[in-house]
């Protein structure tokens, strides 16, 4: 459940991988019979592509298969005609596995039961180990990054001890001649 208020915009955000199949289903809830408020909907892809968009929609749904991985943005707005009402929005958002209709799968696969359920495992196992290499993939990233930062202070630091050691040296030279010059060593 999603609470909108009424000049303002709720954004949903969900990281997604390429060719990942999405289905939303929205509806407005309205708990005033004489009012009927609706939305402004706008699905936008990570390079800001619109996939969906939808004025003045109370129920709706949408489906897509992503094309590039990264952040998915659906933003709902609550339409200028509906002044001074928080609306409330039910949204279903379906990811991969949730996605598939599994009875379409059983009826063309001809299983059902207890197959049906290895069959829904299995693509489960498969989805994880998936997002587990996809998140290997991030940590050695991460972990090169690290690595470069960590250099990259460890020579930062190296010249500012050796900056430091220099400027020490030369007060050093300097407050010796001048003593010398005063007379006082």
């Amino acid at each position: 459940w999603l609470e909108i208020a009424p000049s303002g915009t709720k954004c949903v955000a969900e990281e997604i991988r390429s060719n990942v199949v999405v289905i939303g289903d929205y509806s407005v809830l309205y708990e005033h019979q004489q009012a009927h408020p609706t939305v402004s909907v706008k699905i936008t892809s990570p390079f800001g592509d619109t996939i969906h968009k939808k004025d003045k929609a109370t129920v709706d749904q949408f489906a897509f298969t992503t094309s590039e991985a990264g952040n998915y943005l659906a933003c709902f707005t609550v339409d200028s005609d509906n002044k001074g009402l928080v609306v409330k929005l039910n949204l279903d958002w379906k990811i991969g596995i949730a996605a598939k209709d599994w009875d379409a799968i059983a009826k063309k696969e001809k299983i059902e039961g207890v197959a049906l359920e290895l069959f829904k495992l299995d693509e489960s196992v498969q989805t994880i180990y998936e997002n587990l290499l996809v998140l290997r993939t991030k940590e050695s990233d991460m972990r090169d990054v690290s690595e470069v930062t960590n250099a990259r202070v460890l020579w930062l630091s190296m010249m500012s001890l050796g900056v430091c050691i220099c400027v020490s040296v030369m007060q050093l030279v300097h407050l010796k001649r001048y003593f010398r010059k005063k007379k006082l060593i």
